[in-house]
This record gives structure tokens, C-alpha cells and sequence, in this order.
């Protein structure tokens, strides 16, 4: 019971302050475009002009699939060179492209399995079988939060949760405090956007003695048991009364001037990365933004189309927040990723014999790219084989991409840990290596 209370003691002091890095941060804030599903690397930002030699013909590969595939799949996007950097992208991202010297690209990513589950729980939790904290998880563990009157760490995700749902921000053995804020973005009042933000019956006066009430039974029951979850439960109550007017300022994107709204574009994805940058200016951690539910950019078939329509629904939000934060000075202590959970194939996926256009799941090599807080712009770091089926130059894990997302916020991946069942965890388990060449 005294190893509880000290544990609880922490906890409130963490949840309710900012705690101190390492050494000095080169970001302070981090957004994550997650692209659910599985975007094609050869697609968007790893230009193969050899499959283009081997169209149509069988290509040799010890790298097992997930489904049978056929030939080579030339990508039926054009790519061109963009910026100071000459950095090839497709046109699938042109306008993302044009800040192509601030951002740079990792092409020789790897994850574990070809299976959406484990590695969306890799890549967000940094362990693809075991429930583990999510990285907005540990940052606000060990950071804190700016701002008391919204969460620290909050994940957009429009029309729905993703597959793994609140697992993929969950903050699992740590203090439930530090469990990321779902937003369903789809909606636009700020009643539908939070569920319950507001009390229908009773007004500001009444909830403070409804939160005291409520306070002194959860601190009873506490006494008797001692269980960690309970104080996670007054904070959030507390948590929840305190955003009623902040939130409702920061998710109402109509105070942005008319410009700033044409810029970031009137669709969801355009209004979610607006919200997302008025968050961070309030101070909130981390902000995941989820390209919809299910898992839209998992292509099997008509990938020509089906990429191209979702490209066309982020391409130009990326580039209006790159653009805004520049202009704003935030860009420079701001760290942006984009990336999802594994790329595809070079080669067409083949069902009962035939192909239909797509890619299948690969995860021995795909595509991240991370720009602002810290990031020496207009670099590429890594490839992969000659028609992008593995990583062959420079390997990355998603523990190295971890490892550096916490350095260039002023964290020792090493020395970010939590004691439980008996031992220190950390998000990079026992590996990591930052990725030094792509920081600034």
C-alpha cells in the first residue's frame, strides 16, 4: 500500500506539470500523420525506375508474402526531382513535395510481420505482441503536458476507431492519465467531436459539487484498495470539466481567418490538421492524425485509383501545415512523421491467378518521413533493393524510428523507463540507435 500511494503521488505530479529532458529538446511538439493501412513506398517516395525494365516478367525474391504475387508492377504514378535536395516524390504528393527540403526520408524502414494488428501496435507501442504503452503515452509520461486544460496526447481519427482501436493510444501499465484523448474528427461541433464535453443538466456551479462529491467517495474507496486506476478516473473527470471552454476554443477552427481555412482545404482531413495545429499552440504534446478508419490505404486492388483519391485528401493539408508552421516559427521545434505501418510490394498481388492492380502487405521495406523539430531537411537516409522489395542500405527498425523520435525531444530512449512486474520497460524495449545522419 505505501509503494501504491508513492506511485500515485508521482503520478499526479507528472499528469498535472512538465517534467524536465534529458538534455536540450529540438522539438517540443510532435504530429503524426498515420496513414491506416499500408501506403506504397514505390508509389510515393522511393522512386523504382527498374520496374519499369522488368514489367510484366517474374522477378526472383526469397522474401516471403502474404499472398501470392505475380510481376513486376511499374508504379502508374509519375515521380520527378523537387527542391534545392533533388529529391525524387510522386505526383501523388506534389504539393507535400514542394517543402521537400525540410523533410527527411527514410526508405529503408522494416517491421516484423506482413499483418495489419501486430504491426500497427508495433509501430504505435513499440511491441507487436505484448500491450504496451503508445509513444503519445511515454512522451506525456515523461514530458508532462503544457497545458492542464487538455490532454496531452490526442488521436483524430475520422469516421471511427482503426482496427486495435484505443490500443493503438493506449497508455497500458502506465498511469491511465496518460492515455491518449480519442477525437472523432468527422464532426465539426465541438458537443459531437468529444462525447460528453459538456453537461446537459447542470451548470458550471453544480458540476464543481458534483467533481468534490465524486472526489471524496473515489478518495474513500482508494483508502480501502489502493488501486492506481482510481486516481487516473478523478483526473479525468477533473480533466473533462476543465476542457469545457478550452477545447471548445481550440476545436473551433472558424475563429482561423478565411484564408487559413481555404489553405488547409474544407474536408476533413484539411479541418483535423488545422485542429491539430491550434492544439499544439495550446500546449497539448502530441497529435496523432488518422487517415480514416478501417484501413483505406491497404490497396489489394485498383491501387492507381484508390491512391490517388487518398493522396488527394491529405496531399494538400501536409503541405498547408508545413506552410504554416514555417510562417508561424514553429516549424523549427514542431516534429512532423508520416508513415504507415508497413509499404507494399513491387509486384502485383495475384487473386485465383489473376491480378487487379494492387500491392500486398511488405514489411521488409517501406517509407517514413519526418520534418521540423531537429531534422536536417532535404535527406534521404537508406534504400531498398532495386525494385523496393527490402531494406538493403542502412535497415531501420521502428525501435531506431522511436529511438529518435524521444532524442529530438531531449529523451535518452535508454533511460525513459517504468517499472512493472518486476522490471524496466522502455519503448525501445532493449534496442534502438537514433538515427543520427537525419538530425539537424
Amino acid at each position: 500500500m505505501g509503494m501504491g500511494m508513492l506511485g500515485l503521488a508521482d503520478l499526479h505530479a507528472a499528469a498535472s506539470t512538465k517534467s524536465s529532458p534529458h538534455f536540450a529538446p529540438k522539438a517540443k511538439r510532435v504530429i503524426h500523420f498515420f496513414l491506416n493501412g499500408g501506403p506504397s513506398h514505390v508509389d510515393t517516395f522511393d522512386y523504382k525506375p527498374a520496374l519499369a525494365r522488368y514489367e510484366g516478367k517474374a522477378v526472383p525474391s526469397h522474401r516471403l508474402t502474404e499472398r501470392k504475387t505475380g510481376a513486376a508492377f511499374p508504379s502508374p504514378f509519375k515521380f520527378q526531382r523537387y527542391g534545392q535536395s533533388g529529391i525524387e516524390v510522386s505526383e501523388l504528393f506534389a504539393k507535400t513535395a514542394a517543402h521537400i527540403d525540410d523533410i527527411a526520408v527514410i526508405r529503408s524502414m522494416q517491421a516484423q510481420v506482413p499483418n495489419h494488428e501486430p504491426s500497427l501496435m508495433l509501430m504505435n507501442c513499440g511491441d507487436s505482441v505484448q500491450p504496451r504503452p503508445s509513444l503519445g503515452s511515454w512522451l506525456t509520461y515523461g514530458l508532462g503536458s503544457a497545458n492542464e486544460n487538455l490532454p496531452g496526447f490526442i488521436a483524430m481519427c475520422p469516421g471511427g476507431m482503426p482496427i486495435k482501436g484505443a490500443e493503438n493510444w493506449q497508455s497500458a501499465f502506465l498511469p491511465g492519465a496518460f492515455q491518449g484523448t480519442y477525437v472523432d474528427s468527422k464532426h465539426q461541433q465541438v458537443d459531437r467531436l468529444i462525447e460528453n464535453i459538456r453537461s446537459p443538466h447542470a451548470d458550471a456551479r453544480v458540476q464543481l459539487r458534483q467533481l468534490e462529491l465524486m472526489r471524496r467517495i473515489n478518495e474513500a474507496h482508494r483508502q480501502d484498495r489502493g488501486d492506481p486506476r482510481l486516481e487516473a478516473r478523478i483526473q479525468s473527470f477533473e480533466l473533462a470539466f476543465r476542457m469545457q471552454m478550452e477545447a471548445a476554443d481550440a476545436f473551433d477552427v472558424t475563429q482561423e481567418p478565411a484564408h487559413i481555412r481555404t489553405m488547409y482545404g474544407e474536408g476533413v482531413h484539411g479541418r483535423q490538421t488545422l485542429i491539430a495545429r491550434r492544439l499544439l499552440e495550446r500546449g497539448v504534446r502530441m497529435v496523432q492524425l488518422w487517415h480514416g478508419a478501417g484501413q483505406p490505404w491497404d490497396n489489394h486492388d485498383n491501387i492507381e485509383t484508390n491512391h490517388r483519391r487518398l493522396a488527394g485528401e491529405i496531399d494538400k493539408p501536409i503541405a498547408a501545415l508545413l506552410h504554416d508552421l514555417k510562417q508561424r516559427g514553429m516549424l523549427e521545434d514542431t516534429l512532423i512523421i508520416w508513415g504507415g505501418e508497413f509499404g507494399r510490394t513491387p509486384t502485383v498481388e495475384l487473386s485465383g491467378g489473376k491480378s487487379k492492380l494492387g500491392r500486398d502487405h511488405n514489411h521488409y521495406g517501406f517509407s517514413v518521413w519526418m520534418a521540423g523539430g531537429g531534422i536536417k531537411g532535404g535527406t534521404v537516409y537508406g534504400s531498398t533493393d532495386e525494385l523496393g522489395f527490402a531494406a538493403e542500405q542502412d535497415p531501420v527498425s521502428v525501435h531506431d524510428l522511436h529511438a529518435t523520435i524521444l532524442h529530438l525531444l531531449g529523451v535518452n530512449h535508454e533511460e525513459l523507463t517504468y517499472r512493472y512486474a518486476g522490471r524496466d520497460f522502455r519503448l525501445t524495449d532493449v534496442q534502438g540507435e537514433v538515427i543520427a545522419p537525419i538530425v539537424a
